[in-house]
């Protein structure tokens, strides 16, 4: 049941298929009004990531509040962005060959927007050159702070900055850096791992724009590290949960003003014994990336989940008596981002009520059009 007092409750929801993930604009709104009033740095502006919302209308939200510049990881992403006319587009994911003509296609037709990829050897920026020789391309040096994913260690940098200075139209934007590993529960040890990281990347980017006789821009920085680089001068915040928020972020940093914008209905579709329920809430539904519990009910006062399948949820509770098959309920996925990825449409809520839908382009594959 999704109580009445609940700020999640919708008088309408017989109308609503189960399991959908269904999406509050005006939380969307507070959180991206939050975030900017963390910003308080001289010349630091957001540069959110679009792996989360994938979807236009909270582009159009962040862009009515002066956010032009964003950062994306797949092409139907950076597509979306040329479509709701962003002023900059950094893909941060280096291109390969097989993405090259879906990379021309796409800055030929968003001429409104500038399109900017991340490199991290000389490789990846030599096919960029040879590419688009004759035409202008911005890259950004990827750096490696600590998640050992991609990026160069700071010491390697200078050596890849002198090899791409002889690519003439190949220019380097700035320097990027993606701190996933700094995601300590404890505020005081999060902020002392910012510290270390910023002091370095400060420090590479002054050598760099001596070197370079230009001015770089750093964007740095996820969800639960970016209000501590908020405060710092020139830099690009680059947080991407913070529209939507989730269970995951919501128990590990509960001092970032953020609540969850999208929560997925189910439905109570069996009571196999008298203390288990079952749901259509499999992990088809809800991002299955993290062990369990891969989601909160936040209307349920206590039960334990036992396990999950394609389309079922079990969990036990002290008495299933108490609950009804049909019954609707909401949980809150404890990983949105790839939990957005598995919907076509989100459902939209306004003023406790069904109010249409948003659809999902950027979780394709190709290109939206």
């Amino acid at each position: 049941m999704i109580p009445e007092n609940s700020p999640y409750y919708f008088n309408n929801s017989n109308q609503i298929n189960s399991p959908s993930l269904i999406v509050y604009p005006s939380i969307i709104e507070d959180n991206i009004d939050n975030a900017l009033k963390l910003i308080t740095g001289k010349d630091t502006f957001l540069c959110p990531h679009v792996k989360t919302i994938k979807s236009k209308e909270p582009l159009y939200m962040a862009m009515q509040r002066g956010i032009r510049s964003f950062k994306c990881s797949t092409m139907d992403e950076a597509e979306l962005l040329g479509i709701v006319g962003a002023e900059h587009a950094l893909i941060c994911y280096q291109m390969t060959e097989d993405k090259m003509e879906t990379l021309v296609a796409i800055k030929s037709s968003y001429k409104g927007t500038s399109f900017a990829t991340v490199v991290d050897n000389f490789e990846s920026a030599k096919m960029l050159f040879n590419y688009f020789n004759g035409t202008p391309t911005e890259v950004y040096i990827d750096i490696d702070t600590g998640m050992h994913r991609t990026g160069l260690t700071i010491d390697k940098v200078p050596e890849l900055v002198e090899k791409i200075k002889h690519l003439n139209d190949l220019t380097i934007g700035g320097i990027h850096c993606y701190d996933g590993h700094v995601h300590d529960s404890d505020e005081v040890v999060r902020k002392k791992d910012t510290e270390e990281i910023f002091k370095n990347l400060l420090k590479l980017k002054e050598d760099l724009q001596a070197s370079l006789g230009k001015k770089l821009r750093l964007v740095l920085g996820g969800s639960p590290s970016f209000p501590f680089y908020a405060k710092k001068s020139n830099v690009s915040c680059s947080p991407g949960t913070f529209f939507l928020w989730d269970f995951g972020y919501g128990k590990n940093f509960p001092e970032i003003p953020f609540k969850p914008a999208a929560l997925i209905l189910t439905r109570i579709v069996s009571k196999p014994t008298s203390s288990k329920l079952c749901f259509d809430l499999g992990y088809k539904a809800v991002a299955s990336d993290p062990p369990q519990p891969r989601l909160s009910f936040p209307d349920i006062p206590e039960y334990e989940i036992l396990s999950q399948y394609e389309e079922h949820l079990v969990i036990s509770v002290p008495d299933a008596s108490i609950y009804e098959v049909g019954e609707k309920f909401l949980a809150i996925p404890f990983h949105i981002c790839p939990t957005v990825n598995l919907y076509d449409e989100l459902v939209i809520i306004k003023n406790q009520k069904l109010d249409g839908f948003w659809e999902v382009p950027a979780r394709k594959r190709t290109l939206v059009r």
